[in-house]
């Protein structure tokens, strides 16, 4: 993994003018987002420039609708990691508050790209909107390219199914419980990083302890069980288990929460952050009628899950 330079303005040291910058979400940075990196590479390498990457914290779309709760693929940690380990150099993280989502496209392109950034190339995706009400796009991009040094790519989609691989597409895969896709389309198993929380100790009391996960803003798959594997924050060794993302309707719970079982495990991990990865889909969450019912599902669940 490179080390990267991260920036939360576009002052920009001056080695890393000329580059080439990729802008956007890069929301799960899935097949469609690794073929602009893997273009880039080759750009990197014929132009022996520098890549960077100028992406928005919060989402845009989370930003102007702050009822959009569970909507992330990726966590900022888990984004950075990510192009990092694209072997990006720098990364402008710029924060989009209720100023920056006011500035006019034209002031965006001039002052920002053509004054601070100065990039070589501009990749973008071709449904790239920016400035205020969205009102700038890939042509006015384009239009202002002599006047302000950049060229801007922008790579055909990649096809997924006949259909184009989006961060939208994975969302809609996660929450149909069709997690085959969604891994396909990260070329990864769908993960989320969370900080072990002490909950009502439900699963312990029926002989299955638990620990405990807020899902915090991740899209929210659908609510069922799961094969996982584990991880320990620092470490590099996988432990097996099964998941349960959902409200526990049995207890009558409202709370969507992720209660993650480790095989063959003992030890204690309040307070600890793990990185869940999903594995395989198993069922839906469904409401028992009694306790003994649950441990019996529970039970098959398990046996599924270790296979």
């Amino acid at each position: 993994m490179v080390k990267s330079k991260i920036y939360k303005n576009f002052d920009i040291d001056i080695k890393y003018k000329n580059s080439i910058i990729l802008i956007g979400n890069f929301d799960g940075i899935h097949k469609g987002h690794q073929k602009l990196f893997s273009l880039a590479k080759k750009y990197k390498k014929r132009y022996s420039s520098k890549i960077g990457v100028l992406t928005f914290e919060p989402m845009p779309k989370m930003f102007f609708n702050e009822k959009l709760i569970n909507f992330r693929i990726s966590s900022l940690k888990q984004k950075i990691d990510n192009l990092k380990n694209f072997n990006v150099d720098f990364i402008i993280i710029k924060k989009f508050d209720r100023n920056f989502s006011k500035i006019k496209s034209i002031k965006f392109i001039k002052e920002i790209l053509g004054k601070k950034l100065k990039p070589k190339f501009i990749f973008v995706s071709n449904n790239f909107r920016f400035g205020n009400k969205r009102e700038g796009n890939v042509q006015q991009l384009i239009k202002f390219e002599s006047l302000c040094g950049y060229k801007v790519v922008k790579p055909k989609p990649l096809l997924n199914n006949k259909k184009i691989a989006s961060s939208t597409l994975t969302r809609n895969f996660l929450q149909k419980g069709k997690l085959k896709e969604a891994n396909r389309i990260l070329n990864r198993n769908w993960s989320v990083q969370g900080k072990v929380q002490k909950g009502k100790q439900l699963g312990k009391k029926i002989g299955f302890p638990t620990a405990n996960i807020d899902i915090q803003d991740y899209v929210l798959a659908c609510p069922g069980v799961y094969a996982v594997r584990v991880k320990k924050e620092g470490e590099n060794k996988y432990l097996k288990g099964i998941a349960n993302l959902g409200f526990r309707p049995t207890f009558n719970e409202k709370k969507i929460l992720l209660e993650v079982h480790l095989f063959n495990f003992s030890g204690n991990l309040y307070n600890k952050y793990l990185t869940v990865e999903f594995k395989k889909f198993i069922r839906k969450e469904k409401k028992f009628k009694n306790i003994d019912q649950l441990k019996k599902q529970i039970k098959t669940d398990l046996l599924e899950a270790k296979k």
